[in-house]
Parts: C-alpha cells; structure tokens; sequence
C-alpha cells in the first residue's frame, strides 16, 4: 500500500497532510476510548508497543512486492484490531510504518501522510463495521469465519481505495493509471483469501492458551462480551 514516489507530488501532496490530521484525530479520540475502556494508559502502552513490532515485520520481513501504483503488504489490519484493539492498532500502524521509512525507505517520508491515511482510515471503518457484526455479547476469540471474512476484505477494500484515490488524484484519469490501479487492486485482494484464515488461526491460538493472552497485553474483548 505504499503510494510510489513521485505519484502524487507539488502542491498535490498538501492534501495528504490533511487527511492525515483527521486520522491522527480520530486516532486520538480512539486512543482515550482505549485508556478509559480497556486496561488504562500502562496496557494501552504494552499493546502499542506489542503490536508495533509486528507491523514492523509486517512491512520489512513478511513477503512485499511492487504492483502498478504500489507495493503488495501482508498489513493484517483486522488481526490487529482483533488482537489489540483499535487505539493500540493506529498507533502501531503509524509508528511502524514511520519506523520503516526512518531507518529503511527514507525516500518513502514524503508519501508518509498518504501512506497513514491509506493505513488508518480503514482500520476506523472496520473498528466500526466490527460493532456491528459482531454482537456485544460474543468475544473475538469466538467470531465465525463470515464476520473474520467481512472485516478482512472491508479493511483491504478500504486500502485499495484508497491507494486508488491517490494515483487518480495525482497522475489524473488515463489508461495508464486504469491499468496500474486494476492490477494493484486485484493483486491486494488476493490478501483477502489469507487474513481471515489467519484471524481464525490467531484466535484460537489465543483462546486455547487463554490464560497467557486475557491479560493487559490484548484488548479485553478477546475473551469477554462488549
């Protein structure tokens, strides 16, 4: 999901501060949500940092390749709401991917706001599609494969979306951009058929060894009802 340099550049690229505002403020409120809700400030720390090391892997280690406008990443964006819940998963994503472009693709910092956007929007959107879906009363850890599936392919539609705004914005409506979109599109939704058969394992993985994962390191709602 990383928008390539020069895709959207000049004054063009003032937008994405923008938008990345309304993330980091969404972001915020969903990080105060977390401290009163969800363990208090010392776990929302614990999952942030938990959860930012893997977003780091989830970038620098697990397989990415660049297709059309963007690079191809194992994000497993709903994993990380499942597991930590939204605050702790926003702010992994942004800390993470700010991480790589730090110490690893330097060149990739000007796109940073487009590239958290990308991130963020859709992880709120999910956060959201989650409470509806998934009734109070059932934890995560007891979620069907429909309702894994219907966050995974929201969060990676959500993505691709984006990632398609950006290269519309920037290089305009042509056939160049058409075909760079489509293939990138249709190689990132081939993710879809992985994360929730990845959500499931992870789940069951952790309510086999409840006891090693209900305390301050998850989100609550792991094992517990809303």
């Amino acid at each position: 999901m990383h928008i390539e340099p020069g895709v959207v550049d000049g004054a063009k690229i003032a937008l994405s501060y923008g938008t990345a505002a309304g993330a980091a403020t969404y972001a915020t409120k969903a990080t105060g949500d977390s401290i009163r809700r969800d363990g208090g400030l010392a776990a929302l720390i614990l999952r942030s940092a938990i959860a930012t090391v893997l977003v780091f892997c989830f970038f620098q280690v697990l397989p990415h390749h660049p297709v059309g406008v963007s690079e191809v990443h194992f994000i497993l964006g709903s994993t990380l709401l499942l597991l930590f819940g939204v605050g702790p998963a926003a702010i992994a994503l942004a800390s993470g991917l700010a991480l790589q472009g730090l110490f690893f693709a330097p060149f990739d910092l000007p796109q940073y706001g487009m590239n958290v956007t990308t991130l963020l929007v859709p992880l709120f959107g999910i956060h959201m599609l989650a409470k509806r879906i998934i009734p109070a009363g059932t934890a995560y850890t007891d979620i069907t494969y429909a309702q894994a599936f219907a966050l995974s392919s929201a969060y990676q539609g959500g993505i691709v979306a984006w990632v398609a705004f950006w290269a519309f914005y920037g290089q305009g409506v042509n056939a160049t951009t058409l075909t760079s979109v489509s293939s990138f599109g249709a190689a990132y939704m081939a993710v879809v058929l992985i994360e929730p058969v990845v959500d499931l394992a992870v789940l069951a993985a952790a309510k086999a060894k409840r006891g090693a994962t209900s305390g301050a390191a998850f989100t609550a709602r792991l094992h517990k009802a809303a």
